[in-house]
């Protein structure tokens, strides 16, 4: 389709609610974006859903790391599947590769089926395959409706000479959808280079301060390269700026 769209990259009731009130047309929602996003709390669709009625895709992915399942893993993703989609998810967002770096067809093809008619999005374990063209191709014969990538690169703008010739391959078949370091400031230069008109973005402008007052010096509850008292939340007015220019891009 390639219909100028945006769509809110959200790990919070707070980025949620920011995204839809700044023009997102769709949300994804993760948890813990600031390990590349993982499965969200099904309570957290349930709030969401509540207060802001935009079709909502939700990230099915059980740990940080590689895209290399356990058995165990599988089962898990398929039960969240399940349940998510009972919850009324518009979408899963979903990835499994195989040792080699290729789609996982068989594990991919039972998640698909829990999904059912879900819109399934192939999200950017595509950008850790070893054949972008061939992945494209098992992409389609999965059914997914859409490609999330970056174009195999840092981010799309790095990736724009992949994500074009990923587009012209895709020839309508399938939606590739851009994502990874969207800003207002490069929008207009991916869609001038590939010709894409779906963004993905955090819609962030930096960090937010916490409201603590009392801060224990020396100790971390994650990664140490980041801080107890920082939160990271989509901006609405940074995502309007980038949803004005998504959605007025020339055909």
């Amino acid at each position: 389709m390639n219909i100028p769209l945006i769509e809110g990259c959200v790990d919070s009731y707070a980025s949620a609610i920011a995204a839809y009130r700044g023009g997102a047309d769709r949300l994804e929602l993760c948890a813990n974006l600031a390990i590349g996003g993982t499965t969200p709390s099904l309570s957290l669709l349930e709030l969401v859903r509540r207060d802001c009625p935009l079709p909502v895709n939700v990230l099915i992915r059980p740990r940080f790391g590689d895209f290399l399942y356990s058995a165990a893993e599988l089962e898990e993703m398929e039960k969240e599947i399940r349940r998510f989609r009972d919850l009324g998810a518009n979408g899963v967002v979903i990835g499994v590769l195989t040792p080699q770096g290729e789609v996982d067809m068989d594990a991919m093809g039972r998640l698909a089926d829990c999904a059912g008619e879900l819109d399934i999005t192939l999200h950017r374990a595509f950008d850790m395959t070893r054949d972008p063209i061939k992945t494209l191709k098992d992409a389609v014969r999965l059914g997914c409706r859409t490609i999330l990538t970056s174009g195999q690169a840092r981010n799309a703008l790095e990736g724009a000479e992949v994500l074009a010739e990923i587009f012209r391959q895709a020839a309508g078949r399938i939606d590739i959808m851009a994502g990874c370091g969207v800003k207002k400031e490069n929008i207009p230069t991916i869609y001038r280079r590939t010709g894409i008109r779906m963004f993905h973005t955090t819609g962030r402008r930096g960090a937010v301060e916490s409201g603590m007052v009392y801060r224990k010096e020396g100790v971390s509850m994650g990664l140490p390269s980041l801080s107890e008292y920082e939160l990271w939340r989509t901006d609405e007015e940074e995502f309007r700026a980038c949803a004005e220019i998504v959605h007025n891009l020339p055909d």
